[in-house]
């Protein structure tokens, strides 16, 4: 995975409250197991049309809005505990995502692929989604070590709560087995010491 560290973008807003895993990467798209690909179909029925074509009203579809965040309404990633659902974002080239709450296995999901979700108050939700509307090139910043986020130009900030384990594997750019094997000497240095006590 990518180190993460901070991260200052403009966003896409999607301002839908239970976005659910079938609705960010449908399951006939489900068949492949390499990660590459899945960009393509993120959104896949909300995206295009029946006959392929680009819905010109969709966010993700129009050109005033660009970025690597993606801001999102409540309860973001319910349903199904489909693993793809973060591999489909990832791969479009969001690197956070942004709301008031998200599905549990989702988030799990999402941080063990390198992608950062950060949960906002409501209040704060509502903020962001009136900046971008009202200035559609304004830029988030997203501070990992601090766990913060601030609006370039604005004096509103709020912080966010993150996993530590999962901080560090994303600061460091491990996924488990990285962050696993970065331990090696610990861990080997602890047997040892067990085995002495023996």
């Amino acid at each position: 995975m990518e180190k993460f560290s901070t991260l200052k973008s403009r966003a896409v807003p999607l301002n839908i409250s239970n976005i659910d895993t079938d609705q960010i990467i449908p399951a006939r798209f489900l068949k492949a197991t390499n990660k590459k690909g899945f960009g393509d179909n993120l959104f896949r029925d909300w995206r295009f049309d029946k006959v392929g074509n680009l819905k010109s009203d969709f966010p993700l579809n129009k050109p005033i809005y660009s970025g690597s965040i993606l801001v999102v309404g409540n309860n973001f990633g319910c349903g199904s505990s489909r693993e793809h659902a973060a591999w489909a974002l990832t791969d479009y080239g969001f690197k956070v995502i942004i709301s008031s709450f998200f599905a549990d296995i989702f988030k799990a999901n999402a941080l063990n692929n390198g992608l950062l979700t950060v949960e906002v108050s409501d209040e704060f939700l509502v903020y962001l989604f009136k900046l971008i509307e009202e200035n559609n090139k304004i830029e988030i910043i997203v501070n990992l070590k601090k766990q913060t986020i601030n609006i370039d130009g604005e004096s509103m900030s709020t912080s966010f709560e993150i996993d530590s384990y999962k901080k560090t594997c994303l600061i460091k750019g491990h996924d488990d087995i990285a962050f696993l094997l970065s331990q090696k000497e610990k861990i080997i240095s602890f047997e040892k010491q067990n085995i002495n006590l023996k």
